[in-house]
């Protein structure tokens, strides 16, 4: 297997930086598109056969280095009573449940440790599996009050150790919009429960990642939580930010998506630019500092596989 990620991940040297990138099997690519013509956003996360051939999408057609397990952060809300789908042009959208409710973790959200036990079958390169951050979830569910912040954090933490035992490689936690709070609420309404779901899943020694919009404003606070990989947007340098993160934890990113649209010239100073700055440090993952834009042209994305491949 193809382990530059893991390896990255733990520090250890490599003969050049893994990447992967935030919504690698989406929008951008038109196979992933005629699957989705056919089908609902619920019909396709929910269906793991399904959801599998859309994780492999990338690996097979691009070259990632490392899968992203196609789900979505907002399937813990069905453990609450929520249903979720996702509609063009105004995004994922959550209807409320009519009454509160707390449904067993394992049982309903059954569906993604069957899509991660398909694909470990034949994946070779490591599976990445996700959630949200328990501020970002509770802000899309708009509920973020302490004892919901509790709630979401105790089903986020049984739901990455079903992802866990069902086999994936790593674990990243999107914790999108923490990263916009006041530093006393991201004091309060983030970084004790991000603490938590970290301190839990750490007896199983899988690598996690925490990715903020934002993040530079809070790199103290988050090294202090002592993850695998801290992931960054463009916000900052990376040559600027290795120096501000503590050697045995990694870091990820950190182009800018809109970038990668072109034109080539420009994608290409830029990338060069990131790798030679990054040159001989340990414990870099390249990647986007968000997800890859719909707009964005194949050939870009192929492209710059190819010239980090071949840095």
């Amino acid at each position: 297997m193809n382990d530059l990620l893991l390896r990255a991940l733990k520090c250890q040297p490599v003969p050049r930086p893994p990447i992967w990138l935030h919504r690698q099997a989406g929008r951008f690519l038109p196979q992933y598109r005629a699957i989705r013509a056919e089908h609902s956003f619920r019909h396709l996360v929910g269906t793991p056969e399904i959801a599998a051939q859309i994780t492999k999408l990338p690996i097979d057609l691009l070259g990632m280095d490392a899968a992203i397990l196609f789900s979505d952060i907002l399937v813990l809300a069905e453990v609450f009573g929520f249903e979720f789908d996702f509609s063009e042009g105004k995004g994922i959208r959550l209807k409320d449940p009519a009454k509160e409710t707390r449904k067993d973790v394992q049982e309903t959200l059954s569906y993604v440790a069957e899509t991660i036990q398909l694909l470990k079958k034949d994946l070779n390169v490591p599976l990445i599996g996700f959630c949200g951050g328990p501020y970002t979830v509770s802000t899309y569910m708009r509920r973020t009050s302490p004892e919901w912040l509790e709630k979401i954090t105790a089903a986020t933490i049984e739901y990455l150790q079903m992802q866990i035992n069902a086999g994936v490689d790593a674990i990243q936690i999107f914790d999108s919009w923490a990263g916009k709070l006041e530093p006393l609420e991201f004091q309060t309404l983030a970084l004790p429960y991000l603490k938590k779901i970290i301190l839990a899943i750490q007896p199983a020694n899988v690598p996690v990642t925490l990715f903020c919009r934002g993040s530079t404003r809070y790199i103290h606070e988050l090294v202090s939580l002592e993850p695998a990989a801290v992931a960054f947007d463009w916000e900052k340098e990376m040559h600027e930010l290795r120096k501000e993160v503590p050697g045995h934890i990694a870091i990820q990113g950190n182009l800018d998506p809109a970038i990668l649209q072109g034109p080539l010239k420009a994608l290409q100073e830029k990338a060069q630019f990131i790798l030679n700055s990054m040159k001989g440090a340990r414990g870099f993952i390249f990647n986007l500092g968000h997800g890859v834009v719909p707009q964005t042209p194949v050939e870009n994305v192929r492209w710059l596989i190819d010239f980090v491949k071949h840095y």
